[in-house]
């Protein structure tokens, strides 16, 4: 089988500097070291980063390589694993480059966190807008209070585990072409502690964890909306043997609101208004999130013009102030009239010339003003 050029297994360029070299090696041996890793090919992946690193990094030997390929380490002196055979294998590797890991399947397991749990809360529109705090109840793994996570009965000791004497590692020596290797990996007995329970705790069956039903208030920040999470550390599931517990994602969902409509920070608001309303203007009544309000509606108000409520919409999350709310007009044509509508319209149909394409804003404007006080005589309005 060929080897990979050394280059590639690295994934440096061929002018990649010591800096860069290292930088890749840190992270691909990190991601294949037998401890940590457990994929079938992962050791010769580590082997194949190692090898490729050390040849590249040494000058005479990276020169060899560079003008003679892999056929110029095949002299003596070019075993690329030179400095790290003997004792320790993998782990003096992994050590110089990871601030002394041996034993990492040890270490992992000390610093996993607990699960990390996801909540739905539904909030109506006004909720969203303002702001609320609300209670969620999470079915969750906690700390048995018992033994306080220790698993032992209270007032029993552990003992030292006799597979690893109390290690927590199964150091395993393998020879190979490149020299000799150490694998360490976490004792299965003691799952990497080093000591066993003699007598399990009562209440948690030395597990060290309870399953609970807890309930939490969960602050909701005025303006946040519907597909936010918000994150609250340290409310999932506790870790296993101790460690630090995971956090609980509170997903938000916002229930659709009779008449507003959101669009960022602005509020939406589609108000009807019949013929005569926007003819001859009005005042009206509208809702917004703070409570109703007086509108006025400008005489000759058209369908789709739009008044701006300044301050009335959503605060923003970040910073301060708020949206407007947007009142859309929406002007409803009648689809029934009784005899007296229809008659009055047809009056005013009479003294009203029938709308052309291409007139300009003057002509319009002129035939506005005649329109407004004929619609006022034919409607008896003051």
């Amino acid at each position: 089988m060929s080897k990979r050029d050394y280059y590639e297994v690295l994934g440096v360029s061929k002018t990649a500097t010591d800096d860069e070299l290292k930088s890749s090696y840190r992270r691909l041996a990190k991601k294949y070291h037998p401890d940590v890793n457990n994929e079938a090919d992962a050791e010769e992946k580590f082997k194949e980063v190692t090898e490729a690193y050390n040849v590249l990094t040494d000058k005479q030997k990276r020169a060899a390589y560079d003008r003679f390929g892999h056929a110029g380490m095949s002299g003596a002196g070019a075993n690329p694993f030179e400095g790290f055979s003997g004792v320790g294998g993998f782990s003096d590797i992994f050590e110089q480059f990871f601030g002394g890991m041996s034993g990492a399947g040890q270490q992992q397991r000390r610093v996993q966190k607990g699960a990390d749990l996801k909540t739905t809360l539904v909030l109506t529109f006004e909720e969203a807008v303002f702001g609320v705090e609300k209670e969620v109840v999470v079915s969750r793994f906690d700390t048995c209070g018992r033994c306080k996570g220790n698993r032992s009965e209270p007032g029993t000791e552990t003992a030292k585990c006799d597979t690893c004497r109390g290690t927590g590692e199964i150091r395993r020596t393998q020879n190979s072409i490149f020299g000799q290797f150490v694998n360490v990996t976490s004792c299965d007995r003691c799952r990497g502690e080093g000591r066993v329970i003699v007598t399990p705790c009562k209440e948690c069956r030395g597990d060290g964890r309870v399953r609970v039903s807890k309930p939490l208030m969960v602050k909701i920040p005025a303006g946040i909306d519907a597909n936010r999470q918000i994150r609250i550390t340290g409310e999932g599931e506790a870790g296993p043997r101790g460690a630090m517990p995971g956090n609980l994602y509170v997903s938000i969902v916002v229930k659709e609101h009779p008449v507003f409509q959101r669009k960022e920070n602005d509020i939406l608001l589609e108000l009807p208004l019949n013929l005569w309303q926007a003819a001859l203007g009005d005042r009206v009544e509208v809702p917004t999130v703070d409570g109703p309000m007086e509108l006025d509606i400008k005489p000759g108000s058209q369908n789709g013009d739009t008044i701006k409520l300044r301050e009335k919409g959503v605060p923003f999350l970040q910073g301060s102030g708020r949206g407007d709310q947007l009142v859309n007009l929406h002007v409803v044509v009648p689809r029934k009239l009784n005899d007296e509508q229809r008659r009055l319209l047809q009056e005013l149909a009479k003294t009203m010339p029938r709308e052309q394409i291409g007139k300009t804003t003057a002509d319009k404007d002129h035939e506005d003003k005649g329109f407004f006080s004929r619609i006022k005589d034919v409607l008896g309005s003051n």
